[in-house]
């Protein structure tokens, strides 16, 4: 071994990247997939929101690739945060949702690209180049779909009060009754009211319903 290579470091040179999913059988397969790339090096993972912080922080990598749907609370609402922590890591969001709105949402946080779960051995790596050269990824189908979608509606045209805007906005984000009650100094039985009177007043039932809502006015902006 010659002298330049020991005094190179292994891994020198690559591209750093954290990977964040909940999934222990998918973070295996996101490393299999990453790792046989010669210029991309998975330096941590992360199990739920507070580790993916935690880790982004300690590591500053080039990229975090990011689950749509974490424990500890929905990724979407934390974009911000962890961009905040590491302004220099790029957020290629991996996730299983198809839905354009969630792509939208995410980009509008500040993510440089939206892959789909199945598509992640032919796209994610390409994704992350894009996204660290500036650019920003998003799934080619998805984006025929996002731009075929007619303009958002500006703002809610529903009779809804202040309250229940913040209970539909935290529904969308994936939070729980019992969550909602915290955040919002509420007892159970309110919220479960709050909901019941928007979705009469929407006439929506489920709850992708209201989170398709929520996207598509723009609530989680705010």
């Amino acid at each position: 071994m010659s002298e330049a290579q020991r005094a190179t470091p292994v891994g020198a040179g690559k591209t750093k990247v954290i990977v964040a999913d909940d999934h222990a059988v998918v973070r295996a397969g996101l490393k299999l997939v990453l790792e046989a790339e010669p210029d991309i090096e998975i330096v941590a993972e992360a199990v739920d929101m507070d580790s993916t912080l935690q880790k982004v922080r300690a590591h500053r990598p080039a990229v975090l690739v990011l689950d749509l749907n974490m424990p500890g609370g929905p990724s979407l609402s934390h974009i911000p945060a962890l961009l905040e922590s590491s302004p220099d890591t790029r957020i290629v969001v991996l996730t299983m949702q198809e839905d354009p709105a969630f792509a939208r949402e995410a980009l509008r946080a500040g993510a440089a690209g939206y892959v789909l779960k199945e598509a992640a051995n032919a796209e994610l790596a390409q994704a992350i180049r894009q996204a660290l050269e500036g650019g920003t990824y998003l799934q080619p189908e998805l984006g025929a779909r996002l731009a075929a979608e007619p303009p958002a509606p500006e703002g809610p045209p529903d009779d809804l009060t202040e309250r229940e805007l913040e209970v539909l906005k935290l529904i969308a984000l994936g939070y729980t009754n019992a969550e909602i009650g915290e955040q919002l100094f509420l007892s159970v039985r309110t919220v479960e009211s709050h909901r019941a009177h928007i979705q009469h007043k929407l006439r929506l039932q489920s709850r992708a319903d209201l989170v398709r809502y929520a996207l598509d006015h723009g609530l989680l902006e705010t």
